[in-house]
């Protein structure tokens, strides 16, 4: 069988489809993500779509350079109400935004497209709702010490398979599209493609 290819560098999409036994190698689409969100966001589109738009862009960025391929594109947003956010520039900002998440409920949105030859094959978007518990500055401070610039790469700022949790009082959702893809739904499509067996 072909070996998919992944238009991500997320150490966490790449985790999720190794322990899930996919065959896959990853080349990490360069588009401009920052401008593709802010006209997204300045063409009314809901958070769904932007974090669907822009995992499909980055599946066909990768396509249109390795024809033939099947091509996986991921991303993540965040919805604060009707505030769509992305990842924080610094810890600083990261900061900032943990203490407007706490005490709340966000929405998590985590989109995923398989793209071939410029043209997408498939897209889905799920929903995660995560209410974060009411923690001290103290709390929050020793969280980013503890973690770093690492937790940078992540839309919220947490990461939910590790101390991340500790964030939280509750999350409606699926665990895995916490994490970054909605994994099932992935398989299930990879299948469909002839890329995984179906038996």
């Amino acid at each position: 069988m072909s070996v998919l290819v992944l238009a991500s560098s997320s150490a966490a999409r790449q985790k999720m489809l190794k322990d899930a036994g996919v065959d896959f190698r990853v080349s990490a689409a360069d588009i401009d993500e920052a401008g593709l969100m802010a006209d997204l966001i300045n063409g009314g589109h809901d958070a769904a779509a932007i974090a669907g738009a822009l995992a499909e862009q980055k599946a066909l960025a990768v396509s249109r350079r390795l024809p033939g391929e099947l091509v996986l594109g991921g991303d993540q947003i965040l919805a604060l109400g009707p505030e769509i956010l992305g990842k924080s520039r610094d810890l600083a900002a990261l900061r900032a935004l943990l203490l407007r998440l706490k005490g709340a409920s966000h929405k998590l949105f985590s989109a995923a497209a398989l793209a071939r030859d410029g043209k997408t094959l498939w897209r889905h978007t799920d929903t995660v709702t995560l209410t974060m518990r009411d923690f001290s500055d103290a709390f929050l401070d020793n969280y980013l010490a503890a973690e770093g610039e690492a937790v940078l790469s992540s839309v919220g700022g947490y990461h939910y398979e590790e101390r991340g949790a500790q964030l939280f009082e509750r999350v409606d959702g699926d665990y895995l599209t916490i994490l970054g893809l909605p994994l099932l739904p992935v398989l299930a499509a990879l299948r469909a493609q002839g890329l995984m067996p179906k038996d």
